[in-house]
């Protein structure tokens, strides 16, 4: 005789008494987190604008009293303890108990506007007016009848960020040392973690390269490498000077890109490449002929 398994008695979703209740107190504190989400954008922002963590790094001692660190920074007490209290609740900086005095945090430190590990220039990039604008314009992207709307940043600005940049070297420069210190973490990660996919190449092109710290970082890396930094003409004109091994390019991608073992892309050019054939279909195939190492460390793309 065969027994069979009884069946599973099916699961209720009838929420249990109290759940509606609890779920609707819970929305009533969740709500706020929406209201005042800019706020750490704002604080991280205030904090890498005063060089908080430039002064407590350059400081002698490891911790540095708060009317010290308000002395160097020129700062109202009573403000910068507001702001490094908001701060050390979100582990970035710490403090000691029950003193003043406060310390740096494997946080704070990429709040350094120098280091290998920083990102404050990426933060400043997009704590912009210029880049937050498309995000809160959002709506009329989606809202949009037509599928072929233009992008918010396009709607909002007149132009796509790359043209924009053209006419405003400002934003550029934040661009450019932006991709700088994000080439200065993912890539000693890469060279250090995947160094087997450099075997065999030769001569590289990075499209996108900005200043050409990429470059500078893998030929520290892959010395046998002979990099071309590629990028549109007025980037490569403010670019650091070349180091030995790396030449400045300027150019159009969707016209032709320098010939190269492979080409290096990182993350926020992959929307430009991937709408490519839509328009282009010649350079599309002669991209897809070329080996293509990309990167993803990097945030979306503007929208």
């Amino acid at each position: 005789m065969t027994l069979e398994k009884p069946a599973a008695e099916p699961k209720s979703t009838a929420q249990a008494p109290g759940d509606e209740d609890n779920e609707e107190a819970r929305a009533g504190l969740d709500i706020w987190k929406y209201v005042f989400g800019f706020t750490e954008m704002a604080v991280v922002k205030c904090a890498i604008d005063l060089g908080i963590a430039d002064a407590m790094e350059s400081h002698p001692e490891p911790s540095i009293s708060l009317s010290r660190l308000s002395s160097e920074l020129g700062c109202c007490p009573s403000s910068l303890r507001r702001i490094l209290r908001f701060l050390v609740h979100r582990r970035i900086f710490r403090q000691h108990a029950d003193t003043d005095t406060y310390s740096q945090t494997p946080l704070s430190r990429r709040l350094l506007t120098r280091g290998e590990n920083s990102m404050a220039a990426f933060i400043r990039l997009e704590t912009t007016p210029v880049m937050l604008a498309p995000w809160l314009n959002l709506s009329s992207h989606v809202s949009a009848a037509a599928a072929t709307a233009p992008p918010p940043f396009v709607a909002v600005h007149g132009d796509d960020v790359w043209v924009y940049s053209a006419a405003n070297p400002g934003h550029s420069r934040l661009i450019d040392e932006a991709m700088a210190c994000d080439a200065r973490v993912a890539v000693p990660a890469l060279a250090k973690d995947c160094p087997e996919v450099f075997e065999g190449v030769l001569t590289m092109v990075d499209v996108g390269g900005g200043n050409g710290t990429t470059l500078r970082l893998l030929r520290k890396a892959f010395p046998w490498i002979r990099g071309i930094n590629f990028d549109l003409p007025h980037v490569v004109s403010g670019a650091s000077p070349p180091c030995e091994g790396v030449e400045h390019v300027g150019g159009d991608m969707f016209e032709g890109v320098p010939k190269a073992d492979a080409v290096f892309l990182k993350s926020y050019s992959m929307p430009t490449l991937h709408s490519l054939s839509d328009f282009c279909p010649a350079s599309c195939r002669a991209w897809e002929s070329k080996p293509t190492l990309e990167t993803y460390s990097s945030p979306p793309h503007p929208p």
